[in-house]
């Protein structure tokens, strides 16, 4: 029997379609919803899975600004960014954060869940986050997310 791979090809020209989930975020826990979120955009959940090829799925997340945070997150929990110039090192704490840019909060969470390399910084635009319950995607017709735990 021969193991099959997966190749870039194959995805591009539809050999293997790409599914799309919604996720609401209204009362989920951030770390364990980004954990799930960035095994479907990976594409672990697949049986074609292949390490060197984007073999993961778009993912939806609305109500963001609902996400819930556990402990003493919302005030502890520091964000650090660099604005580029000298001394330009900001801070903002995840309270501020999901009241400002909740859509940021579950993205920096998704992305730092991701593996560090060239392919995985291109898989992250398969992930799409809505502050509200309103999405522009639903000529996709995004299935429910299937939630483990």
């Amino acid at each position: 029997m021969k193991t099959r791979s997966v190749r870039k090809e194959d995805m591009e020209n539809g050999t293997y379609p790409r599914q799309w989930w919604i996720v609401d975020g209204e009362g989920m826990a951030l770390g364990r919803l980004a954990t799930q979120i960035a095994d479907y955009l990976r594409g672990k959940h697949k049986p074609i899975y292949t390490p060197h090829v984007d073999t993961g799925d778009f993912v939806v997340v609305v109500n963001a600004e609902k996400i819930a945070l556990t402990g003493n997150k919302m005030q502890d929990k520091i964000y650090y960014h660099h604005t580029g110039y000298p001394g330009g090192m900001k801070s903002a704490r995840a309270g501020e954060l999901l009241a400002k840019k909740p859509t940021e909060l579950v993205y920096k969470a998704v992305k730092g869940m991701m593996p560090k390399n060239a392919l995985n910084r291109s898989s992250i635009h398969k992930l799409k986050v809505y502050a509200g319950s309103e999405h522009p995607h639903a000529a996709q017709k995004p299935q429910p997310f299937p939630l483990k735990g």
